[in-house]
């Protein structure tokens, strides 16, 4: 491996897109366009960012963008009636309900009330167990997205020992899963965790998935370390202290433009498989 290698998110985004770009013709020639539904319930003004993000990029790729913007008052048994009016919806591949939600609706319920056949994003249970086993459709988007980046470098996790740092359910948990399924050995970490830079010493791969603004410190790790940075706080901000860790990587993605990109082509990506799905069940034939 080179040294120093900058994983850039936006070539390994841009490499993704293009190849989905004959799979839509086909799918338009069979006389569907791929949809992703947005839900975005209340007024978060990053949540309003990313969502017009996704917007933006499907319609840029030919993918139809269905936004549904829900008010802050809504109840859990409002956004589920959203939810199961999607499910049945045929013109929909693809269902994100954009996270967080306001306090009082119930997000875990309606994230199990997504329909599997269009859980893009990976985040229903049944779709996290059925990753966790290795053969789930739709990983989470951020975890597909940093294993889609060390495919894309050619960067090995067989016989790696790789240290997850974050245990959420649609990123740190998964991610340790997909990795465990490549082959590495996994240590994941979190909050209660003691002695985490001795524990990030020992690592081949880190992934950062804390949700802390340059929590993770160049001496920490040891020399020739992969450095996959899943965190986006404000101020472009990442999870690691880019300056040290670079001194000690091999090679690290950079925020912004490194694992973010990567993460929307993947949630396009998902949605053309969906609709590649329901053409296959309508005994289309995909050419």
């Amino acid at each position: 491996m080179e040294k120093k290698l900058i994983l850039d998110g936006n070539v390994v985004a841009n490499a993704v897109k293009e190849s989905l770009k004959d799979r839509i013709k086909v799918l338009n020639e069979n006389g569907i366009k791929p949809c992703l539904a947005t839900i975005l319930v209340g007024d978060d003004p990053s949540s309003e960012t990313y969502v017009k993000m996704k917007g933006n990029a499907c319609s840029r790729l030919g993918i139809e963008s269905k936004r549904i913007h829900l008010s802050k008052d809504t109840t859990t048994e409002e956004l589920l009636q959203v939810i199961q009016e999607l499910n049945e919806d045929e013109n929909v591949h693809g269902i994100l309900l954009q996270h967080p939600v306001p306090h009082q609706v119930d997000e875990r319920k309606a994230f199990e009330t997504i329909s599997l056949e269009k859980d893009v994003d990976g985040v229903t249970s049944w779709g996290y167990g059925q990753t966790a086993l290795g053969f789930g459709v739709f990983p989470s988007c951020t975890p597909a997205a940093i294993l889609k980046i060390m495919e894309h470098y050619q960067i090995t996790a067989k016989g790696k020992h790789a240290v997850v740092v974050g245990r959420s359910p649609i990123l740190g948990k998964p991610v340790s899963a997909m990795l465990l399924n490549e082959n590495a050995t996994v240590t994941t970490c979190h909050s209660h965790t003691t002695n985490l830079p001795e524990m990030l010493k020992q690592a081949d791969i880190v992934v950062a998935a804390v949700g802390k603004p340059n929590f993770i410190q160049g001496d920490w790790l040891k020399e020739g370390v992969v450095v996959l940075d899943a965190g986006y706080n404000p101020g472009n901000i990442g999870d690691v202290e880019y300056d040290s860790c670079y001194e000690k990587a091999s090679a690290i993605t950079p925020v912004p433009g490194g694992v973010g990109p990567v993460t929307i082509s993947m949630l396009l990506k998902h949605t053309v498989d969906s609709a590649e799905y329901t053409m296959k069940k309508s005994n289309k034939i995909i050419h």
